[in-house]
């Protein structure tokens, strides 16, 4: 059985209505949200990049029953893990504990901002392992006292978490980070439907635990108006996420994705109205071994509409073809 989530997506909506599109959301029937957390949007043309923490709490106290997830927040740079992990607990006890925090590596895009430059992939990598230890540190209570090698925690404590602690989902992408993190996350997070990767982590793990996968759509009534909106807007896509994670700016992108044509993202992402191309764009995560997977709608103001269709037409079409999910995104910290 799959569960079906909705991304609340910063780059493209603002803070108000992130948080009505949640609340719509859930009564259309998703099992959970999650949200991205970045500083700038892909494209200028997305137009969008509330800070994400402000507008979870807003949407923890909204909704009543979705699982709430950070699709991915970085603790490398930006933040430091000590605040991220405040952050964390703040919005687990404010969902009462429907909150799952998505960790990854981040790009240079967002994390760019605070004048650190932009480290190499491998120091990354030791970045987000220390990170992480931190976290699950202080979301264990107590004091700690951490001088790594990339950062030093004084005496910190979190004084409000939750007892149950909250469950960490780290973003993976190949063999290398499946065995840093399947023994020491929750869930896994991945953008691409790699079997190999899901069964690498379920080795690696020791356990049968979620993979949270995601998957844009251009939904409308017009197929040609939904390919243009979702080359306008998503052809950063295309990229990759080796190439993603590297370019510093939103003109970067425009120039990188000058060339792509609106074919070869009609071929990425379904466009138009015919539900059953949307599910099929869901099914390489299912086969894959995806217990989670949440969908993008491209375009902001389209997402009062997508949530009516997602409702009446594309929810009950994907359980139909997947089997009834399990409800919320039943993360739990090991």
């Amino acid at each position: 059985m799959t569960s079906f989530g909705y991304t609340l997506m910063t780059e493209q909506r603002g803070p108000r209505d992130l948080v009505s599109d949640a609340v719509a959301a859930e009564r259309a029937g998703f099992d959970f949200e999650v949200m991205s957390d970045h500083y700038f949007p892909w494209l200028d043309e997305m137009g969008h990049a509330p800070y994400a923490w402000s507008v979870l709490g807003a949407v923890a106290h909204a909704t009543e029953r979705v699982g709430l997830m950070t699709y991915v927040t970085c603790p490398t740079m930006r933040y430091h893990p000590a605040v991220v992990a405040q952050k964390a607990a703040t919005v687990a006890l404010l969902s009462e504990g429907r909150f799952t925090l998505g960790l990854g590596s981040g790009e240079n895009l967002n994390e760019h901002v605070v004048g650190q430059g932009w480290p190499t992939a491998d120091v990354r990598q030791e970045m987000l392992d220390e990170a992480v230890t931190i976290i699950r540190e202080l979301l264990a209570g107590g004091y700690v006292t951490v001088e790594g090698a990339h950062y030093r925690v004084d005496s910190a404590k979190l004084w409000d978490r939750p007892d149950e602690g909250v469950p960490i989902a780290v973003a993976v992408s190949g063999s290398q980070s499946v065995d840093r993190y399947a023994p020491v996350a929750d869930a896994m997070v991945a953008v691409e439907p790699n079997p190999d990767l899901v069964r690498g982590w379920d080795r690696a793990s020791g356990a049968e635990l979620p993979k949270i996968g995601q998957q844009p759509i251009s939904w409308g009534p017009d197929a040609d108006a939904a390919a243009e909106r979702a080359h306008s807007l998503f052809r950063w896509f295309a990229g990759g996420w080796k190439v993603n994670a590297e370019l510093p700016g939103t003109a970067g992108f425009a120039a990188a994705t000058q060339f792509v044509r609106r074919a070869d993202v009609a071929a990425a992402i379904p466009c138009g109205p015919d539900v059953s191309a949307h599910v099929e764009a869901v099914r390489p995560f299912v086969d894959a071994g995806h217990t989670h997977v949440a969908l993008v709608e491209v375009g902001g103001e389209m997402q009062p509409d997508f949530l009516g269709f997602a409702r009446a037409e594309l929810l009950p079409a994907l359980r139909e073809e997947f089997g009834e999910s399990e409800g919320a995104i039943g993360v739990r910290p090991r």
